[in-house]
């Protein structure tokens, strides 16, 4: 191929990029805001089937158009591109296609199209009048998206597509839950109480009054009188109970883990995972309080009020605390990367019922938000505090924030640049792979904050066998309760968080050890091949070198790097 050929090919390449973005960010622009853009962030998004069926018809010529795309002649960083920007754009027009959200009604952030709007919308930041303008013109459209919500829900159960008895409540409960605060507490008025003149406060607060919160008593009161009555039962939770379901559980499967991993493959690397870890229990438990049998561990660190907190303030301390260690040498094993300082941050109340413990948020491109460890600490005295140093280093570093806002300073196209859940097993994996990690390196506090490492490194393992027994399997939700509880040492309210959150994300839950697990093969394998040569910082560079991306091209990134050592050697 000539060098004109392979620069053309390379100039489309960055233009159906470049299409990529923008379709899929105006197709989700709060996930959008999440990462810390905000050029979509006067789109309030629609809910509508139209608008899933235009997003996957657009995605899909967009994916076509890719293939078409001679790469013979393309240097290495443009294979990648074209290897990542396939997988992206085929695991995004196959969401759009299947849109299991829309059939599978929840308050699960991420997921749910109302848990959205309550968690991006207070993400914003206005300091401007172009910012105010973008969010006044979001939060203009917020009661029209509602409705149009409503609307998806009737037009997918005429399809048969009925959602789950426990989501409905789940969303009915949030929007009540916001709705019971009152004007005077709106968490979407935050932003414009904090950055906008009294004007624009005001026009926000008439939006909210006289717009939005009736139209959220309109859709709660629809859920409850037109949906609830049509929910599918405990015992049918899984999407493979809706027409459509277990076509779409698969393409979700793929976009998750980004393997060609089978449903049953994945739910018998769980259970293998669970069986490994229990000599490890044994071990540490022995340490941490005397006990080496897991059942009794388990029990131990449930109910001893000793293991939880009493003040908010306490779980703050605990993962800043972590943070700080993790931070004083972080460039002992990573090269020096020059990123923001992560902040620790209270997760809103309004949150607080349909959250995880934990998540990450990116800075803002701009530079007006840092990068934040959001973690839960209301009701204290009901929270472990043997969990919430593994939190921190999976959410802040060396996990999500150094990957993420390292991304973010990366020479690569931005719709590599700026990804979360559409590489959820680069993403995750890096997050899990940080907590043990943490561990090799000597920043857990204690033993029992190991015993926290261990219990999420089992939960995730659990996810593996819940997800594909609920969805692939045909689990009932009392199953999959019964066993996390039998292999994990949660609390019983949090594990039917947990099921509730994979009935509700089918798929994104299986992302976390499988991409572990990828990583580590691929470190020892290295490991083993380069001998005295291999470096542990180069490896990390290597792994985090790229932003996220597919488990199959990361394993094509490492094997050139290791070529290249064995050749410099």
């Amino acid at each position: 191929m000539s060098d004109r050929m392979s620069q053309d090919a390379a100039t489309r390449l960055g233009g159906l990029g470049e299409r990529y973005f923008t379709t899929q960010h105006t197709y989700d622009p709060y996930n959008a805001t999440l990462l810390g853009l905000s050029e979509f962030d006067h789109l309030a998004g629609d809910p509508s089937i139209e608008a899933s069926e235009t997003a996957a018809a657009d995605l899909a010529a967009i994916g076509r158009e890719v293939s078409a795309i001679a790469t013979a002649g393309l240097d290495e960083q443009n294979l990648i591109d074209h290897s990542v920007l396939s997988v992206l754009v085929r695991g995004a027009q196959q969401d759009a296609q299947h849109s299991l959200w829309a059939g599978n009604v929840s308050a699960k952030s991420y997921v749910s199209r109302q848990a959205l709007i309550f968690q991006a919308m207070p993400a914003m930041t206005v300091t401007d009048r172009d910012s105010a303008d973008r969010y006044l013109e979001r939060l203009s459209g917020v009661a029209g998206v509602l409705t149009a919500l409503g609307d998806r829900y009737a037009a997918e159960a005429s399809l048969g597509r009925y959602p789950t008895e426990q989501g409905v409540t789940h969303s009915i409960q949030q929007l009540e839950g916001y709705l019971a605060l009152g004007v005077g507490g709106d968490v979407l008025l935050n932003v414009m109480r904090s950055g906008a003149d009294a004007r624009d406060l005001e026009r926000a607060t008439s939006i909210v009054e006289g717009e939005i919160r009736p139209a959220m008593h309109a859709l709660a009161e629809r859920l409850r009188t037109e949906f609830l009555p049509l929910g599918r039962p405990d015992d049918k939770v899984g999407v493979r109970y809706m027409p459509g379901g277990e076509e779409g559980y698969l393409a979700s499967v793929a976009r998750h883990t980004t393997t060609a991993l089978s449903p049953a493959e994945i739910h018998q690397v769980g259970l293998d995972v669970l069986d490994e870890m229990r000599s490890e229990w044994s071990e540490v438990g022995m340490r941490a309080i005397g006990e080496r049998d897991f059942a009794v561990i388990a029990e131990r660190m449930r109910s001893d009020t000793s293991l939880r907190f009493e003040t908010s303030e306490q779980i703050v301390n605990v993962a800043q605390g972590a943070l700080d260690r993790a931070n004083a040498v972080r460039d002992q094993y990573f090269p020096a990367y020059d990123i923001p300082d992560c902040v620790i941050e209270e997760i809103n109340s309004i949150e607080a019922a349909h959250t995880a413990m934990a998540y990450y948020r990116p800075p803002a491109v701009d530079g007006s938000r840092p990068g934040a460890h959001c973690l839960l600490a209301t009701d204290p005295q009901n929270r472990f505090r043997f969990e919430y140093e593994a939190l921190a280093f999976h959410e802040s570093v060396p996990g999500h924030h150094m990957q993420l806002a390292t991304a973010q300073k990366l020479d690569i196209p931005r719709y590599r640049r700026y990804l979360d859940v559409e590489a959820c097993s680069f993403n995750e994996g890096w997050g899990l792979y940080s907590e043990q990690f943490a561990d090799e390196i000597g920043l857990y506090s204690d033993d029992v904050a190991r015993l926290g490492m261990l219990s999420f490194r089992a939960l995730r393992a659990c996810r593996l066998v819940i997800d594909t027994g609920i969805h692939h399997f045909g689990w009932s939700r009392e199953q999959a309760v019964d066993f996390m509880w039998k292999n994990t040492a949660t609390t019983m309210s949090h594990v039917r968080t947990e099921v509730d959150r994979y009935i509700a994300w089918p798929g994104q839950a299986l992302a976390y050890m499988i991409g572990r697990l990828e990583i580590g093969r691929l470190r020892e394998q290295a490991k083993e091949q380069l001998g005295s040569r291999f470096s542990l910082v180069d490896f990390h560079g290597t792994v985090l070198g790229s932003g996220a991306v597919p488990l199959t091209v990361l394993a094509d990134n490492v094997a050139r790097w290791q070529s290249s050592v064995a050749q410099d050697n």
